[in-house]
C-alpha cells in the first residue's frame, strides 16, 4: 500500500534515516522491514517554541515497489539549423527561455555581455582581493547573471506551483541536490550554483543552440515596428525576427537603447536601504532559543517586516552562514549583496534590509522623466562610493551606534572581504530612508530581542533589489506594444524577482515566441 503520512519528530531524529523509518512504522503499524520505501514531500523546521521540531510530509511505501522520483529530462531538440531566436543575457530568465525554445525546436542564440563562469571566478576574485572591478565581468554580469553569486536560494510567492517544481526539476538534473525538491526554503549555494549553470550552458550547446560571451548588445535594429536583430559592442549585426530581452536589472544601458528609440517604459516600485551582518551564533540563539543550535540544525534565517511611516520596510536576501559581496557594476559605486554557500558555514548572517521608494524621494531628479528613479539608484551609490573607501571598500558603521545616530568609534569584523571603512550612514543617507530604516531596526528588536546590538553592523548601500524601470508588454502576446518580436523578459524588464521566478518568466516567454 502507499500512505501519505504527515510525522513532527526532533531534529536529531530527521536527521538519521532509520530514526524515521521506525518512527513511520510504528505510526502505520506495520513491521520497519515491510517498508519498501520512503518519499519526502516536504521539510520544514518549526522553531516558534522551546522544542524545536522538524515536519515531514511522507510518501511511504509498504510492500510496493517504489518508483523513481528522479526528474525526467525535457524533449530537448537538436536546433542546429533551425530558425534562431536571440536572448540577450544569461541570467535564470534566459538560461530557462532557451531551454524551453530547445523543447520547441527552436534554436536560442544567447547574447551574454560578461564570461563564462569559470573566467568570471577569476575576475571576482580579483574584485573582491585587489579591488579592480571589472565593469562586464562581477557579480551582476557573466554567465548566470547576478544569481549566480548572490546566494542561489529557490523560493518564490508565485502561485504557480508546478511550473516551480519544473524549474527544480531542470537544476536537479543539472547536478542539484534533490533536497531542493521538498526543503520549505530550498538553497543551491553560489559554489554549487556556479557548476548547475556551467552544466546548463552545455545543454544549451550541446542541442545546437549558441551562447556567445563577451558580446555586449549596443542597440537594436528595428523596421516597420518589428524586431531585426542587435548590433553589439563590436560593430556585428545578429539577426532575427525575435528577441527575449532578458539583461538583468543592472544593464541599465538597456534602458537608455530602448529610450533612444522611442520605445515605452513605466516607473516602478522599488527598495533601497543597507545590508545588515551579525555573527551567525547570535541569530541562532535568538531563533532556536538556545545558546548553540548544535549540529542537526541549520544556520538560522529570519524575515522581517514593518510599516514605518507610510512605507514598507522589510528584510531582502537573508543569507544565513554567508558573507557581502560587493555587487557595483563601475568604479564610482559601492553596492552590497548578499551569498552563501551550499553549507552555509561562515560564521556571519547577512541580510538586505531596505525601503520603499516613493516618487517624492527623488523629486531632485524629475527633470530626467521616466530615468528619475534610476538616476536617484545611481546617485545613492556615487554617494555611498563618496563615504567609502579605496577601491570598493564600503561605509559601515556599528548597527545600535546607527540606529540611535551615534558616531562609531570602531566596527565589528566583517564577511566583507574588500573591507569597510567607519562612516556615518545615519547622516548621510537620505533622510527619507535612514529615519525609516531606524525605527524599523528598532521594531525588529521587538520581534527579535537581541537583534539591535554593537555586534553587528549596516553596511551601505544595498540599492540593487529591483530595477525602478519596468519594459511594458502587451498582456496577451508579452510582446512589447510597439515593436512585434521584441519580448521583454525577466528582472530587468520588471516581471519578477530572483531565481525562480525570473526562470519561469523566461520560460513563459519562450512559449509565446512565433
Amino acid at each position: 500500500m502507499i500512505h501519505d503520512l504527515q510525522l513532527c519528530v526532533s531534529p536529531e531524529k530527521a536527521t538519521n534515516q532509520e530514526a524515521v523509518k521506525k518512527e513511520v512504522a510504528k505510526q502505520l503499524g506495520v513491521s520497519v522491514k515491510s517498508i519498501a520505501g520512503i518519499h519526502v514531500k516536504k521539510k520544514s523546521i518549526d522553531a516558534r517554541r522551546q522544542e524545536i521540531k522538524v515536519n515531514l510530509a511522507l510518501k511511504v511505501y509498504v510492500g510496493e515497489l517504489v518508483p523513481s522520483d528522479k526528474p525526467q529530462a525535457p524533449d530537448w531538440k537538436n536546433v542546429a539549423s533551425a530558425k534562431p531566436v536571440l536572448i540577450v543575457g544569461c541570467g535564470p530568465a534566459g538560461l530557462f527561455a532557451a531551454l524551453r525554445l530547445l523543447e520547441r525546436g527552436l534554436k536560442p542564440i544567447i547574447i551574454e555581455r560578461g564570461k563564462d563562469v569559470s573566467n568570471r571566478k577569476v575576475d571576482i576574485a580579483r574584485l573582491c582581493t585587489q579591488h579592480l572591478l571589472d565593469p562586464e565581468s562581477n557579480f551582476c554580469f557573466g554567465a548566470g547573471g547576478a544569481g549566480t553569486f548572490s546566494d542561489g536560494k529557490l523560493y518564490t510567492r508565485s502561485n504557480k506551483r508546478g511550473d516551480n517544481d519544473s524549474i527544480l526539476d531542470i537544476f536537479r538534473l543539472h547536478g542539484a541536490d534533490d533536497a531542493i525538491a521538498y526543503e520549505a526554503h530550498p538553497h543551491l549555494g553560489s559554489d554549487n550554483l556556479s557548476e548547475i549553470v556551467k552544466r546548463i550552458a552545455n545543454t544549451i550547446i550541446e542541442h545546437g543552440g549558441e551562447i556567445h560571451y563577451q558580446t555586449r548588445m549596443d542597440d537594436l535594429i528595428i523596421q516597420d515596428q518589428c524586431i531585426k536583430g542587435i548590433i553589439d559592442d563590436k560593430g556585428n549585426k545578429i539577426l532575427a525576427d525575435s528577441l527575449i530581452l532578458a539583461s538583468g536589472h543592472s544593464a541599465r544601458d538597456v534602458y537608455h537603447i530602448l529610450n533612444r528609440h522611442g520605445l515605452a517604459l513605466e516607473a516602478k516600485d522599488f527598495a533601497l536601504g543597507v545590508r545588515v551582518e551579525h555573527p551567525q551564533a547570535l541569530i541562532d540563539s535568538i531563533q532556536y532559543h538556545r545558546p548553540q543550535r548544535g549540529p542537526h540544525l541549520p544556520a538560522a534565517s529570519y524575515s522581517l517586516v514593518s510599516q514605518i511611516e507610510g512605507r514598507g520596510v522589510y528584510s531582502f536576501c537573508m543569507c544565513p552562514g554567508g558573507t557581502i559581496v560587493p555587487s557595483a557594476t563601475a568604479a564610482d559605486q559601492i553596492v552590497v549583496n548578499g551569498m552563501s554557500n551550499a553549507t552555509r558555514s561562515s560564521a556571519f548572517a547577512n541580510s538586505g534590509i531596505v525601503v520603499e521608494v516613493k516618487p517624492e524621494d527623488y523629486h531632485q531628479f524629475s527633470e530626467q522623466g521616466v530615468m528619475a528613479a534610476l538616476t536617484y539608484q545611481i546617485w545613492l551609490e556615487q554617494r555611498a562610493k563618496e563615504y567609502g573607501g579605496p577601491g570598493q571598500e564600503a561605509p559601515a558603521q556599528a548597527l545600535a551606534d546607527f540606529v540611535r545616530s551615534t558616531v562609531s568609534s570602531t566596527t565589528p569584523r566583517c564577511s566583507y572581504l574588500p573591507g569597510t571603512v567607519v562612516s556615518d550612514l545615519h547622516r548621510w543617507l537620505p533622510a527619507s530612508i535612514a529615519r525609516r530604516l531606524q525605527l524599523a531596526l528598532r521594531s525588529f528588536d521587538q520581534k527579535m530581542h537581541g537583534f539591535l546590538t554593537n555586534e553587528a553592523l549596516v553596511v551601505g548601500v544595498e540599492s540593487r533589489t529591483s530595477s525602478p524601470l519596468r519594459i511594458p508588454r502587451d498582456a496577451q502576446t508579452l510582446q512589447h506594444p510597439q515593436v512585434k518580436g521584441l519580448y521583454p523578459c525577466g528582472e530587468g524588464a520588471g516581471y519578477s524577482g530572483g531565481i525562480i521566478s525570473s526562470a519561469i518568466d523566461g520560460q513563459e516567454l519562450a512559449n509565446r515566441v512565433l
